[in-house]
């Protein structure tokens, strides 16, 4: 039987891009930055069409919260080979406080409104590095759950997946439906061609609000301040070991 995917995927600050606090230091500055998916969703999103190309999964539904350049990330993802798109409208000035909990919940809504047999997300997104919203989407579903994926196999009982751990890599089979994970192995992400970036214009993208689906999203943190890293200090030369010794001493480095 084939199965019916969704994909979230995040617009962020593009990763080649240098990040800058703003002013006020209550976060980075985002006008006029050049944005593109979260990577780890591009390979969520290449894992899905992968499915479909081997009969696996008969659709994909792409959803992408955010303003409207959100919309953007969805035509990409669509571009891709993604079938069709949600457009979760959340306004840019309250972006900032929109936590994982609140994507998860809408996804978990989407999930079981669409009646979807997988959800895949990036493991993270790399402008907050949170790496919650597959775990807490899994929870709100009560799904089993396959996060870090670097390798996904379709069995006759459900998934099997290799996960990168700390020790190294760990198997594991689970049934369907399941929420899944992207890690950097997974695959390499194609290139839209042309005529598919041509197609995905005429692609179906349902725009939704977080309240269309019974999702408060009120904050629940107060962001205090931003502040960039400290600079690195140069470093220094020494001419000996004996040198090395004392610049340590002069640290507080010196043991007893």
């Amino acid at each position: 039987m084939a199965l019916r995917v969704i994909v979230g995927c995040k617009r962020v600050i593009d990763y080649a891009v240098k990040i800058r606090v703003k002013p006020d230091k209550l976060g980075v500055v985002t006008d006029g930055v050049k944005h593109s998916m979260n990577p780890f969703d591009e390979i969520a999103v290449e894992e899905a069409v992968r499915m479909k190309e081997k009969k696996i999964a008969k659709e994909i539904i792409v959803v992408s919260c955010g303003p409207a350049q959100a919309a953007e990330t969805i035509r990409t993802a669509l571009a891709m080979g993604a079938d069709r798109g949600i457009h979760i409208d959340v306004p840019a000035d309250q972006m900032a406080t929109f936590q994982p909990i609140h994507v998860s919940k809408i996804l978990a809504k989407l999930a079981e409104q669409e009646k979807a047999d997988i959800v895949i997300l990036g493991k993270l997104a790399i402008d907050d590095d949170s790496n919650q919203a597959a775990q807490m989407t899994a929870s709100f579903l009560n799904w089993p759950q396959g996060v870090f994926a670097s390798k996904i196999e379709k069995t006759d009982a459900g998934l099997e997946v290799m996960r990168e751990v700390d020790g190294g890599l760990e198997t594991i089979r689970i049934n369907l439906p399941a929420v899944l994970s992207a890690d950097l192995r997974l695959n390499e992400p194609r290139y839209a061609t042309l005529p598919n970036i041509m197609k995905a214009k005429k692609k179906k993208v349902v725009k939704m609000t977080p309240a269309d689906l019974g999702v408060d999203i009120t904050p629940r943190i107060q962001i205090v301040t931003v502040e960039d890293p400290p600079v690195r200090e140069a470093g220094q030369t020494v001419a000996d070991v004996d040198d090395l010794v004392g610049k340590l001493k002069d640290k507080g480095f010196s043991s007893a």
